[in-house]
């Protein structure tokens, strides 16, 4: 079981990492990886013109039932939506920074961007 979750922990660690290159391709900024709190985890955030973006990361092999984007659910994004509060506080953002919420869904060999995937009504 042990080697199971370190396998997928390096699975996910690679398709992070294309993340962030798909990413600075695009002309983002990345400013963070990882970042943990109580409330949950964010895989990147990152500078997109005047938009802070959290982006959630989520890979699925073609073989999984589920699509990428359907993991992204909305318990899921409020534990995001809950980190990037943390996040926004710890580092001294003021209340009225432009933030949005992208992911990025691999599936398979296919990468799907979508930007301002969900809102914050709380931000």
């Amino acid at each position: 079981m042990e080697k199971e979750k370190i396998d997928r922990r390096k699975i996910g660690t690679a398709y992070e990492q294309e993340a962030v290159l798909f990413l600075k391709q695009k002309g983002y900024r990345i400013i963070a990886r990882n970042y943990y709190c109580k409330q949950g985890e964010i895989d990147i955030i990152a500078v997109d013109q005047n938009y802070l973006v959290f982006v959630e990361v989520k890979y699925r092999s073609k073989k999984k039932s589920t699509s990428a984007l359907e993991a992204v659910t909305l318990q899921k994004q409020r534990h995001i939506i809950r980190s990037a509060q943390c996040y926004l506080y710890q580092n001294g953002y003021p209340e009225d920074t432009p933030c949005r919420f992208d992911v990025i869904a691999i599936q398979g060999d296919t990468m799907q961007h979508i930007v301002n995937a969900f809102e914050s009504y709380f931000m």
